[in-house]
């Protein structure tokens, strides 16, 4: 029970970021809304006192009033300067910030409640309710913040007033307090379940795209994701060669051994593609037994010491143990200036018919100018 208790409570690490970024926009707006509510409501009484009690400040009660609203009036301007002045501080910081605030705002309240009662017992706890229930409202507080905010605004008034208060207002003010903390953890409990859905919504949304952008049977990069891949990086004016790997006769697998067999093949094709080209920018299927494979190397020589290797290791492939005769052609790109993909894939789809028309299993490597 405790246990369960304590994970109703509990804030992932996964979610602090989150929760934090959520509760400085959140608690943004409802102060500056507090704060310009507090210029109006405390200008006023600032002006009740000077200007229409008929003592004016001549009295120590009066004093003690006026300086009360100016506090919180300065309060309320010395956090907007402060939000302002840190608004690209980091949210640790500015969080704080708004924590300090809402604390000094609950403390005053509980003083001026206090001091209320103070001077006539007969006087209701009204001021600290409203604050306490409005910071449950509209002020997102972590578990343990809420706790110390709740209880250290209550056992002040009670220690400054508490013994004026009948007891049926102790008891109402006990049970309000109780009340505001309740809705501020289950404030915090439900923004903790939403922040959690919200991550796995996009986390499942991210897997969504990655399997949209594989081929299914392969792994590799389906046409449409691989054409993006090459032509980003070829706007981005990344030196790029490009290679297109045909396997020669594959129907004649397919009808020989079976569609599993070709499947096989093909999987296999895959994992040779990322062996022979560990480097790759990107790798993919573009064709029923056609693969691409980007990449930025430039040097003549290394392209075909790489095609040759994935010709040999295409030929390698075994079905139940024995060999099935796979083979593979393979077209070389290598551009000498910038060009589109469109450009890039039709110069290298010749290349890759050039070498198909020199024997199959072969490499034919083209300098696009």
């Amino acid at each position: 029970m405790k246990e369960r208790v304590l994970a109703f409570f509990q804030l992932p690490d996964l979610l602090r970021p989150a929760f934090r970024a959520d509760s400085l926009q959140k608690n943004r707006l409802s102060l500056l809304v507090i704060c310009l509510m507090i210029f109006g409501m405390e200008l006023f009484n600032m002006a009740r006192v000077l200007f229409w009690s008929s003592s004016g400040l001549a009295t120590l009660n009066n004093r003690i009033y006026f300086s009360l609203y100016l506090t919180l009036f300065l309060f309320a301007a010395a956090y907007l300067l402060l939000a302002f002045r840190l608004r690209e501080a980091s949210t640790e910081v500015q969080l704080a910030v708004q924590y300090g605030t809402v604390l000094a705002m609950l403390w005053w309240h509980a003083a001026l409640n206090a001091y209320d009662l103070i001077r006539n017992p007969e006087a209701e706890t009204g001021i600290l309710v409203t604050a306490l229930l409005g910071m449950a409202v509209f002020i997102q507080l972590p578990v343990l913040l809420a706790v110390l905010f709740y209880g250290s605004g209550y056992l002040l008034f009670m220690g400054l007033a508490g013994g004026i208060l009948a007891e049926g207002g102790r008891l109402n003010l006990t049970i309000t307090a109780i009340v505001a903390l309740a809705i501020s953890l289950v404030s915090h409990r439900r923004t903790v379940v939403l922040l959690r859905q919200r991550r796995e919504i996009g986390e499942m949304n991210r897997r969504l795209q990655a399997l949209l952008q594989k081929d299914p049977l392969t792994g590799l990069l389906n046409k449409t994701a691989f054409e993006s891949c090459a032509a980003f990086h070829l706007a981005q004016q990344t030196r790029v060669a490009l290679f297109i790997a045909d396997l020669d006769d594959f129907k004649e697998i397919n009808d020989r051994y079976g569609h599993p067999c070709g499947d096989w093949v093909l999987q296999q094709t895959a994992e040779r593609l990322r062996q022979a080209f560990p480097q790759a920018i990107g790798i993919g299927r573009i064709g029923g037994d056609e693969f691409a494979v980007v990449l930025e190397e430039r040097d003549p020589a290394v392209l075909r010491r790489q095609a040759e290797t994935l010709i040999r290791l295409v030929g390698e492939i075994l079905w139940q143990e024995s060999p099935v005769g796979a083979r593979c052609s393979v077209g070389i790109g290598l551009p000498a200036a910038q060009i589109s993909y469109e450009t890039l894939y039709r110069e290298t789809d010749r290349a890759l018919y050039a070498a198909k028309g020199e024997g199959k299993g072969r490499s034919y490597l083209c300098e696009i100018h």
